[in-house]
C-alpha cells in the first residue's frame, strides 16, 4: 500500500492514464487533469475516489483551479508527473504554421513550468518530494519534420537538469523520462503526419522507427510507468537530474 498523494497532468488518457491507474492500484491518493472532459468523466466514473479536473495546461487559470482542487483534496504532494505534450505539426521548418509551433512548446513547456512552480512551494516546505517530466528520445536527438516537438522535449531535459540542481538542497529530486516510439492512439497519429511529410507510406515510418531502435522494438506506456515508479521507490532515491531513456536503445532518429 503505497500512502503517497499523486498528481498528473494529461492523466486520463495514454501515459498519464496509465501511470495513474497504477497508483490507484497501488492506493495511492490521485490527483489528475486533463483537457479531454469526455475521458475525464470517464476516468471519475471509474475511479471515483480519485480527483480528476478537466484543465488546459496552457491556460494560467486552468490550472491554478486544478491546484486548488489538488490541495483541498490532497493536502500537499509528494509526487508530480508532467505527462502533458501534443506531437505538433510534421514539415520542414519553412512550411510550418506559427501558431502550431507555438502551440507545441506551450502544451509541453509551459504546461510544465505551470505544475513544478505550484509542486515546488509545497514541496520546499515538506523538504522531499518527487518530479518526474516527461520527455522523448526526441530530446536527445535532432528530429527531422518535427522541430517544435524536438525543441520542447529538449526543453524539459534543460528544465529538469536546472530544477534538480535548484531543489535538491531541499531533498526533491527531479528527472525526466525520454520514451522512444511508444504504442497507442497518439503514436499513431504521429506516424499518419510524418509519412504525409515524408511522402511514404505509414508502414514505411512504422519500420524506420523499429529500424532505428537496437532492441528492434516499440515500447509501452506500462514500460514508462514502471520507470516512474523505480524513481518513487527506494532503489531510485539517490537518482536525481537525470534524462532516461526507455526506448530500447534509439540508435538515431531519421
Amino acid at each position: 500500500m503505497i500512502n503517497k498523494r499523486i498528481v498528473i497532468t494529461a492523466g486520463a488518457a495514454g501515459i498519464g492514464l496509465t501511470i495513474a491507474q497504477s497508483y490507484i492500484a497501488a492506493g495511492a491518493k490521485v490527483a489528475i487533469c486533463d483537457i479531454n472532459k469526455i475521458a475525464i468523466d470517464a476516468f471519475q466514473i471509474m475511479y471515483p475516489d480519485a480527483l480528476a479536473v478537466k484543465a488546459d495546461v496552457t491556460i494560467e487559470a486552468d490550472m491554478l483551479d486544478f491546484f486548488e482542487n489538488c490541495d483541498n483534496y490532497l493536502g500537499g504532494v509528494d509526487v508530480v508527473i508532467a505527462a502533458a505534450g501534443i506531437g505538433g505539426p510534421a514539415a520542414l521548418i519553412e512550411d510550418l504554421d506559427y501558431s502550431e509551433w507555438k502551440s507545441t512548446i506551450a502544451t509541453t513547456l509551459d504546461g510544465t513550468f505551470l505544475l513544478v512552480r505550484w509542486a515546488a512551494k509545497h514541496m520546499r516546505i515538506q523538504k522531499a518530494g518527487l518530479i518526474v517530466l516527461l520527455s522523448s528520445t526526441a530530446g536527445l536527438f535532432g528530429y527531422p519534420y518535427r522541430s517544435p516537438y524536438a525543441v520542447a522535449k529538449w526543453g524539459i531535459v534543460g528544465l529538469t537538469k536546472t530544477l534538480a540542481m535548484e531543489m535538491g538542497s531541499d531533498g526533491i529530486r527531479v528527472n525526466c523520462i525520454c520514451p522512444g516510439a511508444v504504442e497507442g492512439d497518439r503514436m499513431d497519429r504521429v506516424v499518419g503526419n510524418e509519412a504525409k511529410a515524408r511522402g511514404v507510406s505509414e508502414q514505411t515510418v512504422r519500420d524506420d522507427y523499429v529500424a532505428a531502435v537496437s532492441l528492434k522494438t516499440w515500447v509501452t506506456a506500462d514500460d514508462i510507468s514502471n520507470m516512474v515508479h523505480f524513481l518513487d521507490s527506494p532503489a531510485g532515491s539517490k537518482i536525481s537530474g537525470q534524462a532516461l531513456a526507455v526506448d530500447g536503445h534509439t540508435e538515431a532518429i531519421t
